[in-house]
């Protein structure tokens, strides 16, 4: 159980914080299609803390546990991209979806509705709700990569570095800038379901039940949402200030 120094095996490590990668993993199976598998979400998991440990200096503590989620989290996602386990034409519909964001919000001053949307993709209002509902997960990779960067993540292009890089820390806090910005910006109803689902730690079912629709409703809004995150973050969606609208009628 111990090693000579005191401290507890490898393996009892993994043990103690094995319940930590499991609630992470099902919480990124609430954003997930019912296609993944929640075991191999553990399996990729598992690999970023057996990661964390290695890189970690002490290994204990709350500083470690910090730590060990970016790594465990991390290494999910990147288990999601390698097994591309949405379809091309979903990533296609949604890459047109994000378009359509644009244009409307260009041309109307505010965030279209979703009538707007089906309406511009030519297609009825159902079927764009089932694209939405398709597209589950598709986003949580998108915004993750828009959030975070390319490559590296954020601890160790900062918390690992002796001496962080300024320009890339005033990146950094610029995206999230904007993302803030953009959250902000969210329908009324969008931008709930956002808040009740990162900063309260709500389930979709628990969502659901608030907001009065059901789960499958909750992941629609899900995706939608962060498909106006995602223009509004990467610079694609940059309508003229003078033109939004306010109150009510900007979230129509």
């Amino acid at each position: 159980m111990y090693t000579a120094q005191g401290t507890l095996t490898k393996d009892k490590q993994v043990a103690g914080y094995l319940p930590l990668v499991k609630r992470i993993a099902y919480l990124l199976m609430a954003r997930l299609p019912a296609s993944v598998e929640v075991d191999d979400l553990i399996q990729n998991g598992l690999i970023g803390l057996l990661d964390a440990m290695e890189r970690f200096e002490d290994g204990q503590g709350a500083q470690f546990e910090t730590y060990a989620v970016q790594r465990i989290r991390g290494a999910m996602l990147d288990g999601l991209r390698e097994n591309d386990w949405v379809p091309r034409s979903v990533r296609k519909e949604m890459r047109r979806v994000e378009e359509a964001i644009r244009v409307l919000e260009h041309e109307n001053g505010r965030q279209p509705s979703e009538s707007e949307l089906a309406k511009a993709l030519d297609m009825p209002l159902a079927d764009y709700q089932k694209l939405l509902l398709d597209a589950r997960g598709h986003q949580l990779v998108y915004i993750e990569e828009v959030s975070e960067g390319k490559g590296e993540d954020y601890l160790d292009r900062h918390s690992a570095a002796s001496v962080p890089d300024p320009l890339s820390i005033l990146e950094d806090a610029g995206t999230r800038r904007m993302l803030v910005a953009a959250i902000e910006d969210l329908p009324e109803r969008e931008k709930l379901m956002m808040s009740l689902y990162y900063e309260q730690d709500l389930n979709l079912k628990e969502i659901g039940e608030i907001m009065g629709v059901t789960e499958s409703r909750v992941c629609q809004l899900h995706s939608q949402a962060v498909a106006r995150l995602r223009c509004a973050v990467t610079g694609q969606a940059k309508p003229p200030r003078g033109r939004r609208g306010s109150g009510a009628a900007a979230r129509a």
